[in-house]
């Protein structure tokens, strides 16, 4: 087996943006868009790395994305802002949103950022560690298209509808938690099917409604919320706070905007910044330092908290680079050569 060979994430970072800028999304948004997929290489988060890649041109060739729309930010000086996205990625609309919104969270203790009109691909702890640095407690939601399956239903209903939460820390790295409300990311199963091995049993059902192990059946058919009721009953949460309460589609509209799963959905996001200094100015006591007490007291058991694992692998790509396969490095070269014209809708 061939040895993976080493790149720097700055040189990764290039070559990724480049592509985007090739294939017609404007500069600002390409590095919005690339930085992501680049971290997911970087944190080892194989199915937000590059592979991301290939889904993001496909959406540009099919027209379900503006490649060089510009976020556009409505501030109206409440708790709430917005910024339209435009039909193009979320990651420029956050970008071009997260200073207004880190102020006035600070301002009014809490503030809420709606970004309405978006295409969705990326993990959510990007938000909510951008946040974090900025010292403000977070969450971050959005739905997806349809593909999971209500727990005691079988048909595709709700969307992966990721969820992430962060807080600050002393240290280099805040607490976060980023995790889809299915059992698995849809993303997971993707590389099952790439890699031509069984997916775990309790990911999936086919489309008859039988559990399933085989990937293709799986995509087929529908995902499992994690958790049996109580994850169907937060995915329910989030179609309804982050797409029937800000007007955007929810998971099953998205899917019938994109016209299948094959592409991206487009939709918004809610994220919901809090100051934890506002919160606790009455109390006299140091928030940040009463959630290290907790957060030690874990580690003090031996417990991993959430995402050690990532920071630990960011430290060594930092440090010593990303690993990619031939394969990837080939695809890398075949999107960099041929841009759209490497992608079939």
């Amino acid at each position: 087996m061939a040895e993976p060979t080493v790149i720097s994430v700055d040189s990764l970072l290039a070559r990724v943006t480049s592509i985007f800028e090739s294939c017609g999304v404007r500069p600002q948004s390409a590095v919005s868009v690339a930085r992501v997929i680049v971290a997911g290489e970087r944190d080892h988060c194989k199915s937000h790395g590059i592979y991301r890649i290939e889904g993001c041109l496909r959406v540009i060739a099919a027209g379900k994305v503006v490649p060089d729309a510009v976020p556009v930010l409505q501030d109206t000086g409440r708790a709430m802002i917005e910024v339209d996205a435009g039909g193009g990625f979320s990651n420029p609309a956050f970008d071009a949103a997260v200073d207004a919104l880190a102020a006035r969270a600070r301002e009014t203790g809490l503030a809420a950022l709606v970004i309405r009109d978006c295409l969705h691909f990326s993990a959510l702890w990007h938000d909510v560690e951008a946040l974090a640095a900025r010292g403000l407690a977070s969450l971050s939601m959005c739905p997806s298209y349809s593909s999971v399956a209500p727990t005691g239903g079988k048909e595709p209903l709700l969307g992966t509808n990721p969820i992430a939460f962060g807080w600050p820390r002393p240290g280099p790295h805040p607490y976060v938690f980023d995790f889809a409300t299915s059992v698995a990311a849809r993303g997971e199963i993707e590389l099952h099917r790439r890699a031509d091995t069984p997916i775990p049993e309790g990911w999936a059902m086919d489309k008859d409604g039988n559990p399933t192990t085989d990937p293709e059946a799986a995509l087929a058919g529908a995902m499992l919320p994690f958790g049996g009721h109580k994850g169907s009953a937060i995915s329910t949460m989030v179609e309804l706070l982050a797409g029937a309460m800000l007007g955007e589609f929810m998971s099953k509209e998205a899917l019938e905007f994109s016209g299948g799963t094959s592409l991206l959905p487009r939709h918004g996001a809610l994220v919901l910044a809090l100051d934890p200094a506002t919160f606790a100015a009455r109390s006299g006591r140091d928030p940040i330092a009463e959630g290290e007490r907790l957060l030690s007291a874990i580690s003090g058991q031996g417990a991993r908290l959430p995402s050690e694992r990532r920071f630990a692998a960011r430290a060594n790509a930092l440090s010593g680079g990303i690993a990619l396969s031939d394969a990837e490095l080939a695809q890398l070269a075949r999107f960099e050569s041929e841009g759209l014209a490497a992608v079939t809708v």
